[in-house]
């Protein structure tokens, strides 16, 4: 079921209230997606997890002091549905990431169709696909961190709950945190449901101040576990060029680190983001 063409990607995400989600991403960075999957295909994407052959590197994050838990990244050719719902998705997101770069004086503006975005990532040297499998187990918890994986990296990513909240795990809810100039960090936590998938920024957002608009830093991490086992998938619309852990690695190893790498890739921005851990 997972490889054939025709799962009906698009045909779910046009029933999504689109301009509600627009104005939710505005106010707050992220928005809810409600019943993505249903739980038979969520129970067979979980599934797929014990399955190697499907994967191209396993990440322990333990190990890089991201926490504690571990993820896979898929390997090309996507499963169907998984391939399917990342496709679907970007033409939507992507108007939402070309108004928020207009607004915070960002040059870049990102195509309206995904495979040309892709095609943009690959001549920038990143192949490698981005969409990953997280498992937590009982005491787990993903630090606050941002995912940024290339020169060409999406604004906006989503993450769908594949696991059954209160049945299959209790706790390890997702967690955001804003860091507005001059204010102390605001935190948002948002309790998922089975198949529903969360849109959250995975770097800055605009926000309109009373001398104009400005960057707000966002990041984004898991709650401890209390017990049971959580599985996620994360679905992100860039690729990366190679398997090392990742700029969220440099973010968690420390800012100074952080920014001096962005510095000389990106010169788009100069704000960084500490190690902060939620348990």
């Amino acid at each position: 079921m997972l490889n054939q063409v025709g799962t009906g990607a698009d045909e779910r995400l046009e029933r999504v209230d689109w301009q509600l989600v627009r104005d939710e991403l505005n106010g707050t960075g992220a928005a809810l997606l409600e019943r993505l999957l249903m739980p038979k295909e969520c129970r067979e994407i979980a599934a797929l997890y014990d399955d190697d052959s499907r994967f191209r590197s396993r990440i322990v994050m333990a190990r890089h002091g991201f926490g504690q838990g571990e993820y896979k990244y898929f390997s090309y050719p996507l499963p169907g549905l998984i391939g399917d719902l990342r496709t679907a998705l970007y033409p939507h997101l992507a108007p939402i990431a070309n108004a928020w770069n207009e607004r915070m004086g960002i040059d870049l503006r990102y195509p309206g169709k995904h495979r040309d975005f892709l095609e943009l990532c690959h001549r920038s040297g990143q192949t490698r696909p981005t969409p990953l499998l997280l498992k937590y187990d009982a005491g787990d918890y993903n630090c606050l961190h941002q995912d940024l994986y290339g020169e060409l990296a999406f604004p906006l990513q989503a993450t769908i709950l594949l696991s059954e909240p209160g049945r299959d795990f209790t706790g390890g809810e997702f967690v955001m945190t804003e860091q507005r100039p001059r204010m102390q960090s605001r935190a948002h936590v948002i309790r998922l449901a089975q198949g529903e998938a969360v849109v959250f920024a995975v770097h800055h957002r605009p926000v309109k101040g009373t001398r104009g608009t400005y960057r707000v830093n966002m990041r984004h991490g898991v709650s401890r576990l209390h017990s049971g086992q959580r599985k996620t998938l994360a679905s992100s619309s860039t690729t990366r060029s190679s398997d090392r852990s990742g700029d969220a690695e440099l973010l968690l190893n420390g800012p100074a680190q952080y920014l001096a790498h962005r510095i000389a890739r990106q010169r788009q921005d100069t704000t960084h983001a500490g190690l902060e851990e939620f348990i």
